[in-house]
């Protein structure tokens, strides 16, 4: 069963759902009324924490009818611009209060009657219980970069994970806690799983999108993939460098050994054969260069401390 960690007694709800919304006006509330139900039905203590990701439609205007009749929507957040989902996220992190953090997309492809599937599964001692999209209902441009990413965040994280990009996962409040999160800080799934050893998968429902389009773009994906590729730096540097010296020696050792030894490989060291060795060297270079500009370029970022959101307006309901 989940365990209060914060010390406040009976403010503290079992269960702290973010959701982060842009441009959801549609379909906001049809996810609401489902989610609200999937939550009665477990009979635990929860709050809802709803933030409008820069929409400009009348997304944030839903939000705030929302909150005027659910007492369990504790928080409702309208950031200045869109910030992107893991920022929007941070933002909800920073107010929750829950033992557990539910997150979940509010553009209705994920079921929310899957919740108690996974809160199940969370109640057997793991920190990070993920929905994996079994039978996903995107297209194939999707699919394709989201699977390249799928392995980048495997090795980032050191985890077998399946599916990162589902946002339906519960997060033991504890774990996201350490971590500090902030505008100057911003969530990852790939920190928390790298740091969490008890993790689980669950199949759910995906679905086609009912309403409007994605706001992940071909740029963002790349993004967020260039991200990991950071983070993970540091083994394939290693990798790297072991194989350019085992390299060097065995070439070494062709050459020197050469008058000596008929060789099947490498039969002859020619001019074209180093020429072609020269311009592959070069790509290689060029490519651990722009690995370590990128690295550098974000260091930079970092240090001039723009926040990664502003919250313009938040609406916050009193303790009783």
């Amino acid at each position: 069963m989940m365990q209060d960690d914060r010390g406040v007694g009976e403010t503290t709800p079992d269960i702290s759902v973010l959701i982060t919304c842009h441009f959801e006006q549609d379909g906001i509330d049809e996810f609401h009324a489902r989610l609200s139900a999937a939550l009665e039905s477990m009979g635990r203590s929860y709050e809802i924490v709803m933030v409008n990701d820069g929409s400009t439609d009348a997304t944030f205007e839903k939000l705030k009818a929302i909150f005027a009749r659910d007492p369990h929507v504790r928080i409702v957040m309208d950031l200045f611009k869109n910030a992107g989902q893991q920022a929007a996220i941070t933002a909800a992190m920073t107010v929750a209060r829950g033992k557990a953090f539910v997150l979940m997309d509010s553009d209705l492809q994920l079921d929310p009657a899957d919740l108690p599937r996974l809160v199940a599964e969370y109640d057997n001692g793991y920190d990070v219980v993920s929905g994996y999209r079994a039978n996903r209902k995107d297209s194939f441009w999707r699919i394709v970069p989201s699977k390249l990413a799928n392995m980048i965040m495997r090795r980032a994280s050191q985890s077998a994970f399946r599916d990162f990009g589902c946002t339906f996962k519960i997060y033991n409040a504890k774990l996201v806690r350490a971590f500090d999160y902030g505008p100057f800080h911003v969530f990852s799934n790939v920190d928390l799983i790298a740091k969490a050893q008890r993790c689980k998968e669950v199949a759910v429902t995906h679905c086609p999108r009912k309403y409007g389009a994605s706001g992940w773009t071909f740029h963002k994906l790349w993004t967020y993939n260039m991200d990991n590729v950071v983070k993970m730096s540091q083994r394939p540097f290693q990798w790297l460098a072991v194989a350019c010296v085992a390299t060097s020696i065995l070439f070494l050792v062709r050459i020197f050994a050469g008058p000596f030894i008929a060789f099947r490989v490498l039969d002859q060291v020619s001019n074209g054969l180093i020429l072609n060795a020269l311009a592959f060297v070069l790509l290689l270079l060029l490519a651990v260069l722009s690995l370590i500009g990128e690295f550098t370029i974000r260091c930079f970022i970092n240090l001039q401390k723009d926040p990664a959101y502003i919250v313009r307006e938040m609406l916050e309901r009193s303790e009783k």
